[in-house]
């Protein structure tokens, strides 16, 4: 059979000693799982990745008045962010899918289940907060607290990374201006947060003031979403955020 023009080669094979001194590891358990689906998802999922900025200077300024004034119920990003997923899937459902293996079906979901990408040593763990939309933001950041404090020490179960609706991944607390996550499939959807960046913009004026944006990296399947809808998703997570007032 001839070999088709565009076939992937074999992976290159090469003695690495033969340019240096080097240590063989092998490839941890959760590593290679992981990577596995990385890959199967990468190749098997038409990816596009919308990028925009959230002003969240003054969702900025009310949070830290609010964790101020309650030390023992502090309100994290990443748990807004949660809830501004929801409202944003709530608003637009045809994010809220997932394709029957086969292709040939698409099932919308009634509920709101989300992941949330946690870093561990031996890779990465996705656990899902399930019916965030009936659940408020200080229940939804016990939980995540709980289930990534779990995922880094004990590890998870398989039905504790199943079910999810939506993924957010933040590399906030390490840094960035935007990256390309890949989508946790059967999801079609997943949200990349970076650091808040400083910037000054022009007010009502024309006046520069300095004003804190957050980078926010919607990668989606494009067999199902299109680019616009995209772009509304993501204004939607903004407006959520910047409309937040913490009671």
């Amino acid at each position: 059979m001839a070999e088709q023009p565009f076939s992937l080669l074999p992976w290159p094979a090469d003695d690495f000693s033969s340019y240096g001194p080097v240590e063989p590891r092998p490839t941890g358990r959760v590593q290679t799982i992981v990577g596995r689906v990385m890959h199967r998802n990468w190749v098997s999922i038409p990816h596009v990745t919308h990028h925009d900025d959230a002003d969240i200077t003054q969702f900025e300024r009310r949070r830290k008045q609010w964790n101020a004034a309650h030390e023992g119920a502090r309100r994290s990003l990443l748990a807004a962010l949660t809830k501004a997923a929801v409202a944003a899937l709530q608003r637009y459902p045809q994010f809220n899918v997932s394709f029957s293996p086969d292709g040939a079906t698409l099932y919308a979901k009634q509920y709101f289940h989300i992941g949330i990408a946690v870093d561990i040593p031996g890779g990465l763990l996705v656990p899902v907060i399930r019916d965030c939309d009936r659940k408020d933001i200080d229940q939804v950041g016990g939980e995540i607290a709980r289930i990534s404090e779990k995922a880094r020490t004990k590890g998870l179960s398989v039905p504790e990374m199943s079910g999810g609706c939506f993924t957010v991944s933040s590399l906030g607390h390490i840094g960035g201006t935007g990256f390309t996550p890949i989508i946790n499939a059967p999801e079609v959807a997943i949200l990349g947060v970076c650091r808040t960046q400083a910037r000054f913009l022009p007010d009502a004026d024309g006046r520069p003031e300095l004003r804190q944006l957050l980078p926010l990296s919607l990668s989606y399947d494009h067999r199902v979403i299109n680019g616009a809808d995209a772009a509304r998703f993501v204004r939607a997570i903004a407006e959520w955020l910047e409309a937040y007032q913490f009671q």
